[in-house]
């Protein structure tokens, strides 16, 4: 039984903020009531960031709106919740977040085809102002091109 689903909720400023260098797709331990609101397409992942604690990898400022049906059970809106990777990749992002310049962001918010909510996230390496300049000219640039083909 496949699941279709439409949600693909995107952090937009991550590529134009950041170089980013390898992509990790993660689960997410949701409550019941979350994974409602993501399905309805109601998460923000603009100002979120993962950090690491004692016991795992965890996304924070993450906003889920509350869910609308839902009674006294409801969640909380920002809270910090925990990210499901393998231990090898866990490792691995320790290690590479722990140096200096690098950061671990979230990218997109799915649903796969088996109806779980997944987080992609990538390690990342901050842009300069020069960088951010450059990739302003090439999106320009690429309109420009675009908008003469179709003439």
């Amino acid at each position: 039984m496949a699941i279709s689903s439409t949600v693909n909720i995107k952090n937009k400023r991550a590529s134009f903020e950041f170089h980013l260098l390898d992509r990790y797709v993660a689960g997410l331990a949701l409550l019941g009531t979350e994974i409602k609101s993501i399905r309805e397409g109601k998460a923000n992942i603009n100002d979120s960031f993962c950090s690491f604690f004692e016991d795992g990898l965890y996304i924070r400022n993450m906003h889920i709106a509350e869910y609308s049906y839902g009674s006294f059970y409801n969640h909380e809106a920002k809270r910090d919740r925990k990210l499901l990777l393998t231990k090898k990749e866990l490792k691995k992002l320790r290690e590479k977040g722990e140096e200096k310049g690098f950061t671990i962001v979230p990218l997109r918010i799915f649903i796969n085809e088996r109806g779980y909510a997944k987080i992609e996230i990538a390690l990342a390496q901050g842009k300069k102002d020069f960088d951010k300049r450059e990739s302003i000219k090439e999106r320009e640039s690429k309109r420009e091109l675009d908008r003469v083909m179709k003439r």
